[in-house]
């Protein structure tokens, strides 16, 4: 049986673009933050993994001192934790209301997947709340439930690009990792996919484009659908033969030799 582990943003819904960065911004503002991030910045933001990691990139002295906050390290936790938290609610919220678009392909592919007997995970640098989310809205609560484990947040002490969340999935699954295949957009993913082990597919994103994917197995502009967008191959290192989506059989193929 082969196991398939799907990063969540960027990978599962359109998160970033339109979740991640308008509720970062809706948080500084209401806590008062002198900062909204533009697109650009959250493009450099987008390499730290994890919000409150994210989060906690601002406070340097200078910011500090300009809102106003606890100078102590204690303080200051206290402080990104009650940031990050408002900002999962908002999140949560606009991902129950449907505003954020699923990925091309996502659910065809989870529910092939899951009539084809794979074992199903998440793994993912973002709140557990925000993935479950995610994961129930792109998938549907049914197919959501069928998902062996859904990995997120502090579940590990170092983010990506560390392997830990990988190594951690390969366990609670029970399976080797010549046995799983990872779906990531990031070359952060992509390096703690390969620390693990595992063989990757990258779906790239406006954020992720122009990063390298030398290690990926194959790297598409999206995992595509018969009914709506292509995919487009970008690199192909394996065995796989997508046409104008990429199905489970190339999935499968990728973990092959």
């Amino acid at each position: 049986m082969s196991a398939l582990i799907f990063d969540c943003d960027g990978v599962l819904a359109d998160t970033e673009r339109y979740g991640h960065l308008p509720a970062f911004n809706q948080t500084f503002e209401e806590f008062g933050l002198p900062v909204r991030w533009s697109e650009e910045e959250y493009a450099e933001k987008l390499r730290i993994g994890g919000g409150k990691e994210r989060m906690a990139s601002l406070l340097t002295p200078g910011f500090v001192r300009e809102a106003g906050l606890p100078e102590d390290p204690e303080g200051q936790r206290e402080a990104v934790a009650a940031w990050h938290a408002r900002k999962t609610a908002i999140y949560t919220g606009m991902v129950a209301a449907g505003e954020l678009p699923a990925r091309p392909g996502v659910a065809r592919v989870i529910g092939e997947a899951l009539d084809a007997g794979w074992t199903l995970a998440v793994a993912s640098t973002s709140a557990e709340a925000s993935v479950r989310a995610v994961l129930e809205h792109v998938a549907g609560s049914e197919r959501a439930a069928r998902f062996d484990a859904v990995l997120a947040g502090d579940v590990v002490p170092r983010k990506k690009p560390a392997p830990d969340i990988y190594e951690l999935a390969l366990e609670r699954l029970g399976v080797p990792a010549d046995g799983a295949l990872v779906i990531e957009d990031s070359h952060n993913g992509l390096e703690a996919a390969r620390g693990a082990g595992l063989r990757c597919v990258v779906t790239v994103n406006g954020y992720t484009a122009d990063e390298d994917f030398g290690d990926a197995v194959l790297v598409v502009t999206s995992l595509g659908d018969p009914d709506g967008e292509r995919t487009r191959v970008l690199a192909n290192r394996g065995r796989a033969r997508p046409g104008d989506w990429v199905s489970v059989g190339d999935l499968e193929a990728c973990l092959e030799g």
